[in-house]
């Protein structure tokens, strides 16, 4: 499978900058005994097929990506691409993430790489849905 290439510019990936933002909502989410509670009310980014958000300090071990994959499923990927440590985005239509730095690296929702120069697959963390909350034990 040939992996579709996210639009960055040439400084966008130089510099690792991308294209999923935190939550507009801080205070969507909360991070305690290794447990992520996201309440899916508080955060529109999800709402909607393809929708992402990353998560990041709040006393988090490790940065998170959150999709609501193509399938209407969640996911939830460390945000750290195992060739640079660069953060990832989800692309679009495809049920892939894409790391965002020079090399593309690309995942499948299972975390395994399909392309790139990384030394492995991402890891994952299990999801679940429920009352209106996703919990993700990390």
């Amino acid at each position: 499978m040939k992996p579709v290439i996210l639009k960055r510019t040439i400084f966008q990936r130089i510099l690792g900058m991308p294209a999923t933002k935190p939550p507009a909502n801080e205070a969507c989410w909360t991070f305690s005994d290794g447990t992520i509670e996201i309440d899916l009310d508080r955060v529109p980014e999800l709402s909607k097929i393809g929708g992402a958000i990353r998560l990041e300090k709040k006393k988090l071990p490790e940065r998170v990506l959150v999709i609501r994959g193509d399938d209407d499923d969640y996911y939830a990927f460390r945000n750290r691409c195992k060739h640079m440590g660069r953060r990832m985005d989800p692309v679009p239509g495809t049920q892939t993430v894409q790391c965002c730095s020079v090399n593309k690296a690309t995942y499948d929702y299972k975390g395994a790489v399909l392309s790139g120069p990384a030394k492995g697959n991402v890891d994952i963390y299990p999801v679940q849905a429920k009352n209106g909350k996703l919990v993700i034990r990390l």
